[in-house]
């Protein structure tokens, strides 16, 4: 058996081919000629609308400018997905060296981070325990199967020490699988949704892909749809190498969409737009 089982994944079928056309991607933002003068503002703002593409899937789906204008996200529960979207992708970037060293405490912090004194305080920032409701509608919509406090447990342990250990798949790869074991596990009571698409920006970040955090894969995946996301997701929880390749694939063009964005805020920042 492979010691390095992620990275068999990067050969499915169609693996290969999103992965190159991911890094083509990033590749063409990161060399636009904007980047070398106002980095710092394309990731602020990429920050800003993917916490707005995160919170659009998470049923807060406002315009850009509410979500921009607006300092009170406590009003109703809108506001407070908003709010909790807009918090994990500031935390994001600060958790890669705790990432590195135990994925498990980095997830505890985005989820004390997201719930922001919502929840119950006996459940926040810890995997969710025998009896424990979930609330997390959306995926509840794609009529997975809930897995028992036991498993998520053991598949989340197995999944740190992967990520802990090293892998050769690429960084699509591993956010991809960081992104659907989150979602699918739901290990907390609430905001599983934001935190997995915040887990994967902080992949996609310590990878080296997108060190600058100025590609915005929540972006994509509010730009392809629920339904479209919940589709791939399933493919994800099926286990089989076709439905692992489905999400894999999804989750490529999630993140070509969000670089369009971003060369898109470059080249209005380049006309003196933005």
């Amino acid at each position: 058996m492979s010691t390095d089982p992620l990275s068999a994944l990067g050969a499915l079928p169609g693996v290969p081919e999103a992965v190159d056309a991911v890094r083509q991607a990033v590749d063409k933002v990161y060399g636009h000629r904007v980047m070398r003068r106002r980095s710092d503002e394309v990731a602020s703002e990429a920050a800003l609308r993917g916490a707005r593409g995160s919170a659009a899937l998470a049923g807060a789906d406002w315009p850009l400018e509410e979500v921009r204008r607006r300092s009170d996200f406590t009003a109703d529960e809108q506001a407070r997905t908003v709010g909790a979207a807009l918090r994990l992708t500031a935390e994001a970037g600060q958790l890669l060296g705790i990432w590195r060293r135990s994925p498990m405490q980095a997830l505890a912090r985005l989820h004390l981070v997201a719930a922001g004194g919502v929840a119950d305080d006996a459940t926040v920032g810890r995997p969710r325990l025998a009896g424990e409701p979930v609330d997390e509608p959306l995926v509840d919509a794609a009529e997975l199967d809930l897995p028992e406090p036991f498993e998520v447990t053991a598949r989340l342990d197995g999944l740190a020490a992967l990520l802990v250990s090293g892998t050769a798949a690429p960084a699509l790869v591993v956010a991809a699988v960081v992104h659907g074991e989150l979602l699918s596990l739901r290990p907390f009571g609430s905001f599983n949704g934001p935190v997995a698409r915040a887990a994967e920006r902080v992949v996609l970040v310590g990878s080296g892909l997108d060190p600058k955090s100025i590609c915005p894969a929540e972006v994509g995946y509010a730009e392809l749809g629920t339904a479209a996301y919940l589709g791939a997701l399933e493919g994800y929880a099926s286990g089989t190498p076709e439905g692992m390749a489905v999400w894999i694939g999804h989750c490529g063009r999630a993140l070509e969409l969000g670089v369009r964005e971003s060369v898109a805020v470059c080249e209005a920042m380049q006309r003196g737009a933005a």
